[in-house]
């Protein structure tokens, strides 16, 4: 799949994660204080305001407390209850890291699918000489793998015996400095904002990366909450009902996932890796190419309202 240029499920033009959240944080005012290395370890609401409970910073009060810490929210665990109330696995594991191999990618997304549900990826990076590797495989454990070495264990025996450059990934991983890894889940909840407590992007209601459209869910759902906090003029408990009302239609459609989903991403026997081939060949052809518009369509999925200035 050819990442620049071409017709595959991946956009002719990229923006990675780091460098967008360099550009979201530039664009802040720089009277807004940040708080570096620490998390949120309890909230409690009160009328009119909100108390935090930092794991290293004294408690604070806030008019209004917004989650936007991913998959795995504190906020959310904090205001919302445990995670078993709101994830919804999708049975694959997913790791990511930069990393260097010894083939040329040439602006092309490359992918390798092995039986077992295993997939091994590597697609451009702007760091000449590095690419964004990834390695996935199907199943979930009942608890997450939460520790950096249970995670490494787990891809090595996943991975063993996979060709093309699994190997090379694997002898990277344990010294990756950007190492991410996620079991990877829909977050579906009945209300993503409440009291004075609301949530943003994969905090409320996470698609998966399978969908494609997690980043435009969080700048969109965020694009809301703000417009909405300005047109109450600040008052939070009218926003965050019409933040929820604008953005659950837009939710429930970009939710979907893609035809096959994680068996479709990831296929387990022999048949079906090689069915998982002949899409990828067609995509651009009709009727793939027609099914993956739809998914991707989805995006514009939202009338967006006009907040102004």
């Amino acid at each position: 799949m050819e990442a620049f240029g071409g017709n595959g499920i991946v956009s002719t033009h990229e923006i990675l994660r780091g460098d967008l959240a360099e550009v979201l944080v530039g664009a802040v005012p720089e009277s807004v204080e940040y708080l570096w290395d620490d998390s949120v370890r309890a909230i409690e609401q009160h009328t009119g305001s909100v108390t935090v409970s930092f794991e290293r910073a004294p408690d604070r009060s806030f008019d209004l407390v917004v989650g936007a810490d991913g998959l795995s929210s504190a906020v959310r665990r904090a205001a919302f209850g445990p995670d078993d109330r709101h994830l919804r696995p999708i049975g694959l594991r997913y790791a990511w890291f930069t990393a260097t191999i010894d083939q040329p990618l040439d602006g092309w997304y490359l992918m390798h699918n092995s039986r077992g549900g295993r997939v091994v990826s590597a697609r451009p990076s702007r760091v000449d000489g590095t690419v964004k590797a990834s390695l996935a495989v199907r199943g979930s454990d009942p608890e997450p793998l939460h520790d950096r070495e249970s995670q490494w264990r787990m891809l090595e025996e996943a991975f063993d015996g996979v060709g093309w450059v699994a190997p090379r990934l694997l002898e990277q991983m344990r010294s990756a400095t950007d190492w991410a890894y996620a079991d990877l889940a829909q977050v579906r909840m009945e209300r993503f904002a409440s009291g004075r407590v609301a949530l943003v992007g994969d905090a409320g209601y996470c698609p998966t990366p399978l969908t494609g459209l997690g980043t435009t869910l969080a700048l969109v759902g965020a694009y809301v909450l703000a417009g909405e906090l300005g047109r109450s003029g600040g008052e939070v408990a009218p926003a965050l009902t019409e933040y929820q009302a604008v953005m659950r239609p837009f939710i429930a459609r970009t939710q979907q996932l893609p035809p096959g989903g994680a068996s479709g991403y990831a296929p387990s026997s022999r048949a079906a890796v090689a069915l998982s081939r002949f899409s990828y060949w067609s995509m651009d052809k009709w009727p793939m190419r027609s099914l993956l518009a739809g998914q991707f369509a989805k995006a514009d999925g939202i009338d967006l309202p006009d907040y102004g200035a």
